[in-house]
């Protein structure tokens, strides 16, 4: 266990940082479900917005943004 107040504090700026990031990581995840599901062209931006704030957070790579991003287009916009 960490001794210094600063590390002390350090640690709950971490969990409250990792509960934010978990919370809003998993809503989208939510979100994208959810449109898949429903076919809703309407909500597309909406989850793809999302997508790209997780990524200028660092929540989630760049890389991984724009594959979603690309596999939400093909699924939806297919056909």
């Amino acid at each position: 266990m960490a001794n210094h107040l600063s590390s002390l504090k350090r640690i709950r700026q971490n969990r409250t940082k990792r509960l934010r990031n978990k919370y809003v990581y998993k809503s989208t995840k939510t979100a994208i479900k959810k449109l898949l599901k429903e076919k809703n062209k309407e909500k597309y931006s909406i989850v793809i917005s999302m997508i790209d704030k997780l990524a200028k957070k660092n929540i989630i790579h760049g890389n991984k943004a724009a594959r979603l991003k690309k596999q939400l287009n093909k699924k939806l916009f297919s056909n």
